[in-house]
């Protein structure tokens, strides 16, 4: 069998964009702070189907192929957070096409079908929604070609929430499980967080770190660099007036790349411009939004 792409070559490329954050900028691993180790290790890789890459100690890397996706890192004294707080939302795995989703979506149903949290035909995504066992929310899903896409003249793209059923989706692209290939073929293609206000969320990703902003519905923000979707999803659903997190379970900090060392630079410029606290050892920037989200920003050949 003929090698597989790697996941750059397979996502969506990127078109120019008005914001400053880097057109090449994509979504790299997010951390997870947990509870049992080995119970949320098994679920994602037994059920999501990723891969241990590295386990060591109180830290379990797992992705596809060589694709780092998630890392998991145990804290057995931090508290569980509470619903209503900002933090994550979900964390959504980009897989390369629709047979590997449904490969993943028929060991969900097979192994863990009591986490299935819905689905949704989003226009230029089919997504699948569960919750993992200490209560963070999990987003699957494949991406549609983007000449489907519909961009609208504001530079914003259409996106929905149609029904969607597992059942005819898994009839129609699933495989012999011996013909889908593994490999790069997912990795993280957005995260969706909690926030506590829609304006200061937009201050900072938009205003701050430069992102585009691909749909506004009032209580929740989505935005992206180089016409993509979305990288970063926002929302107040649950969260509205939520003040800084407290130190819990769940997520640890979300991880950005960006095409170079200069993009990171300049970004690192705009923060302190803004008088946001940051720090840059020379191969990441670190700085935390308004809730305390951590956020860690690198080049490409860093990541």
């Amino acid at each position: 069998m003929s090698s597989l792409p790697s996941a750059d070559a397979w996502r969506a490329a990127s078109v120019r964009t008005n914001g400053a954050a880097p057109d090449g900028t994509q979504m790299d691993t997010v951390e997870l702070l947990v509870r049992d180790l080995d119970a949320m290790t098994d679920y994602y890789q037994r059920a999501v189907t990723l891969d241990v890459l590295d386990q060591s100690g109180a830290n379990t890397v797992l992705g596809r192929g060589t694709q780092k996706i998630m890392t998991l890192r145990q804290e057995k004294d931090l508290p569980t957070g509470s619903p209503r707080s900002a933090g994550l939302y979900h964390t959504a795995i980009l897989f390369q096409d629709e047979q590997r989703l449904a490969a993943s979506l028929r060991s969900m149903a097979e192994r863990v079908p009591h986490t299935y949290a819905g689905s949704a035909d989003h226009l230029v995504s089919e997504a699948f929604y569960f919750t993992d066992p200490e209560g963070n929310g999990l987003e699957l899903y494949h991406d549609r070609p983007r000449d489907q896409w519909n961009v609208l003249a504001d530079g914003s793209v259409q996106m929905g929430s149609l029904p969607l059923d597992p059942n005819e989706f898994l009839h129609r692209w699933l495989q012999d499980e011996d013909a889908v290939a593994q490999g790069d073929t997912a990795t993280i293609g957005h995260v969706h967080l909690q926030v506590g206000d829609i304006p200061s969320a937009k201050r900072f990703y938009v205003d701050v770190l430069g992102f585009d902003v691909t749909a506004d519905l009032g209580s929740a923000l989505f935005v992206s660099a180089g016409g993509y979707h979305h990288h970063l999803g926002m929302n107040t659903w649950n969260s509205a007036g939520a003040g800084p997190r407290a130190a819990s379970l769940g997520l640890g900090d979300v991880r950005i790349v960006v095409p170079t060392r200069d993009d990171v630079e300049a970004l690192g410029e705009r923060v302190r411009s803004h008088g946001i606290d940051s720090a840059d050892d020379g191969r990441a920037l670190r700085l935390s939004d308004p809730w305390g989200t951590r956020l860690v920003i690198a080049p490409g050949n860093a990541s």
